[in-house]
């Protein structure tokens, strides 16, 4: 692909669907790369907006207003970065030639729905994974439950992102307060859940894989360093890499992932969730896109998760390799406000070996994150511990005059 130049007859323009903090360091990335980007939310001055050459703000699940802004911006490539897209009409859009979709039109209708992806993966791939079931209403969830999936299981809505409306069921007590949860976290979709049997598993990982072109044009596999997190109400508040694995476990994941993205095509870093215990290991879910447990890699590796996929998208050449051990650890809103600001970046910045990125959401919320402290060094332990200090350094605090 030539590339063109920004703002001119020539220039090669990307259109992201979604511009949160995700989507922000892939525009920034694709725009060092001369790339002219339209970064499109749901809500204005969303992160990536503030550094695109366009925005727009529209109901990308409504399908005759994406059509519409598609044809209006007339963009090569549209990389979808969240889950709440009409992904039907990207299909069409792909089918009729407009766009070029990443990684592919299918892709992103798979995954964003739990139930086509778990399909994917356990039945046409017969990928290990938890045992599971789909409910559609309280009493099918109960009904589920009992007839062999057990406790304690987890519950997650079939549409939703960064573990909005997932929660852990114990016992009888907690199922009708998991399933009114997963009812209002779900994205687009309301009320269809899936019942996942837990795994007593040793650890999580990402493993991020990138599908890019070799010299030949034809599509090679490249496996990051295993991403080890942890996740509360399934929301990520601290990753590391690389995440010690036995040789065995790690060709176990690298095989899974090359299957599961395989089976889903195209181009791009797709981020592969995966259980270890000892040498098993279980298939989770996959994101056709940067993960948000990937942020370390912008501490961590030569190339961060942004930029392989920006240059996987443009058919560039990857470089995979880690740099150093680093973490990540995420700063929080802590309340609900407008225009709020931040206190103890410089304190943050002082411990050694450390960054921040602060993503300039407009309003915050308790359990919004509103940034990121990075950190790396000789090893993953002092990695993480830098990491949580200098995160613990800055404080959100309310604007006033």
């Amino acid at each position: 692909m030539a590339i063109g130049t920004p703002l001119s007859p020539s220039a090669t323009r990307v259109m992201l669907l979604g511009a949160g903090e995700l989507g922000k360091e892939v525009v920034i990335a694709l725009q060092r790369l001369g790339i002219e980007v339209i970064a499109v939310d749901r809500y204005a001055n969303a992160p990536g907006q503030q550094v695109a050459h366009r925005a727009h703000v529209i109901n990308m699940a409504d399908p005759e207003a994406l059509r519409a802004l598609v044809e209006q911006e007339r963009p090569q490539i549209i990389v979808p970065e969240i889950e709440a897209i009409a992904t039907e009409e990207l299909e069409r859009i792909e089918a009729d030639g407009l766009a070029e979709v990443i990684p592919t039109a299918r892709a992103a209708r798979l995954t964003m729905n739990r139930e086509g992806i778990r399909r994917l993966a356990a039945e046409d791939l017969e990928l290990r994974t938890s045992r599971y079931a789909f409910a559609n209403t309280l009493n099918e969830m109960k009904q589920a439950i009992d007839g062999g999936i057990g406790y304690p299981c987890l519950v997650k809505p079939v549409m939703s992102s960064s573990g909005k409306g997932q929660s852990m069921v114990h016992g009888p007590e907690d199922v009708e307060k998991a399933w009114d949860y997963a009812k209002a976290g779900g994205r687009v979709d309301q009320g269809r859940v899936i019942v996942e049997s837990f795994i007593d598993f040793d650890y999580e990982i990402t493993l991020l894989t990138v599908r890019a072109l070799n010299e030949q044009g034809e599509v090679e596999t490249h496996f990051c360093d295993p991403i080890g997190h942890v996740q509360v109400k399934g929301d990520y508040v601290e990753s590391w890499q690389p995440q010690p694995m036995r040789p065995a476990a790690l060709a176990a994941a690298q095989d899974i992932a090359r299957k599961i993205t395989g089976a889903l095509g195209g181009r791009g870093i797709f981020g592969v969730e995966l259980f270890v215990k000892g040498d098993e290991v279980w298939f989770s879910e996959v994101s056709p896109r940067p993960h948000d447990t990937g942020m370390v890699t912008m501490a961590s590796q030569y190339q961060s998760e942004f930029e392989l996929h920006a240059r996987a998208i443009l058919g560039l050449p990857v470089n995979a390799k880690l740099r150093s051990p680093g973490a990540s650890a995420v700063i929080y809103g802590g309340m609900n406000e407008k225009g709020v600001a931040f206190e103890g970046v410089a304190d943050a910045l002082r411990v050694p070996d450390t960054d921040l990125r602060l993503f300039g959401k407009p309003e915050a919320f308790e359990c919004r994150r509103m940034g990121v402290a990075l950190a790396w060094g000789e090893g993953i332990n002092d990695s993480r511990n830098r990491a949580k200090l200098a995160a613990s350094k800055v404080r959100v605090v309310k604007k006033t005059d």
